[in-house]
C-alpha cells in the first residue's frame, strides 16, 4: 500500500504564488518502483484535470497541462520521496482541489494508481 499526503494549499491573491508538497510513503518495494508522480486538480462538477507529471528518472522531462504551462513547475526529490508543485501567476481559474498522484509498478508488472486526499487552493482577492 502507498500513502500520499499533500500540504501547502490555501488562499492567495491573483498574481500570487503557492507551493504544494506531497510526501509518499509505503513499502520499500513500492517506493523503489514508483514510475510517475504528478498533480491533478478538480473543480466541483468537472472532471479531474492533469496539471503536471514527472517520470522516475532524473533525465525525464515533465509534462504540463496546457492551462498551466509557463506558470507551474513540478519537481521531484527521490531521496525524500516527495514531489512539489510551484505555482506562480495564479488566477481565480486555478481555484480547485489539488491532488497528488503516483503510479507504481507492482510485483506483477502492472501499474497501480494512488491518490492523496487533496488540498484546497483558492485564488481570490
Amino acid at each position: 500500500q502507498v500513502q500520499l499526503v499533500e500540504s501547502g494549499g490555501g488562499l492567495v491573491q491573483p498574481g500570487g504564488s503557492l507551493r504544494l508538497s506531497c510526501v509518499v510513503s509505503g513499502s520499500i518495494f513500492s517506493i523503489a518502483n514508483i514510475a510517475f508522480m504528478g498533480w491533478y486538480r478538480q473543480v466541483p462538477g468537472l472532471a479531474r484535470e492533469l496539471i503536471a507529471i514527472i517520470g522516475s528518472s532524473s533525465g525525464g522531462s515533465p509534462h504540463y497541462g496546457d492551462s498551466v504551462k509557463g506558470r507551474f513547475t513540478i519537481s521531484r526529490d527521490n531521496a525524500k520521496n516527495t514531489v512539489a508543485l510551484q505555482m506562480d501567476s495564479l488566477t481565480p481559474e486555478d481555484t480547485a482541489v489539488y491532488y497528488c498522484n503516483t503510479i507504481v509498478r507492482n510485483s506483477e508488472g502492472s501499474l497501480d494508481n494512488y491518490w492523496g486526499r487533496g488540498t484546497q487552493v483558492t485564488v481570490s482577492s
